[in-house]
């Protein structure tokens, strides 16, 4: 779990976004998904691999919500494509995403300062194909909170949580009602506090460890 914030903003998962750039007859071809682990990042990266076996070089970057992140050269001058590619990522404030910028050589050396453009510029592109596509979303930390209650209270109790922001989500029906509603953490205090006193000090609900939840883009 990403610490140090209750949101963050990733790609809609299993979508790739490409993008190109073209600088003197060199093509930059940025590729743009969502991954969540270091394994998931490497196989996205040999897949491009795979796909454009005839380039020179396959640059990436990829920054996790726990706050780790990876940035890869592989083969251009230091800090000229992979750094460009990572810094492009935060300065987007993405997260949970990974870029891959594949190179095939045009035949001119474009020198530190055109590498550095290129590469930005192609993972740039990229991250606006995602942000028009409408396939950016954003990442609350939230809770679930799980209400056991009668079916004389049911619509009263949903009619609570839902004045106090939360989203249904859930309601299995049998000799009592169970429903499950959605709250941002932190927002779900007034709703437990008014829930208590209408059982009398009891406590007919379970609260879910925070977790980050698409909530919307």
């Amino acid at each position: 779990m990403q610490s140090g914030k209750n949101s963050y903003t990733t790609l809609k998962a299993e979508v790739v976004h490409t993008a190109e750039y073209v600088e003197k007859r060199s093509r930059f071809i940025a590729a743009l998904t969502q991954v969540t682990t270091p394994e998931q990042a490497q196989a996205f990266i040999d897949s491009v691999r795979v796909q454009h076996y005839d380039a020179r070089h396959h640059v990436y970057a990829y920054r996790l919500s726990d706050g780790f992140c990876k940035a890869s050269d592989d083969g251009e001058p230091q800090r000229t494509a992979g750094f460009p590619t990572l810094d492009v990522l935060k300065g987007q404030d993405l997260q949970d995403v990974c870029c891959v910028v594949t190179r095939y050589f045009g035949g001119t050396l474009l020198g530190p300062g055109g590498l550095v453009r290129a590469y930005t510029t192609a993972t740039q592109r990229a991250c606006e194909a995602a942000r028009t596509a409408g396939d950016l979303q954003i990442m609350g930390l939230c809770v679930y909170v799980r209400c056991q209650v009668s079916y004389a209270l049911y619509e009263r109790v949903a009619r609570m949580a839902t004045d106090a922001g939360a989203s249904q989500v859930d309601a299995q029906f049998a000799a009592d009602v169970e429903v499950t509603f959605l709250f941002e953490a932190g927002t779900q205090a007034a709703f437990l506090q008014t829930l208590e006193d209408l059982f009398a000090g009891e406590k007919p609900y379970e609260v879910s460890d925070p977790v980050f939840v698409a909530r919307s883009v």
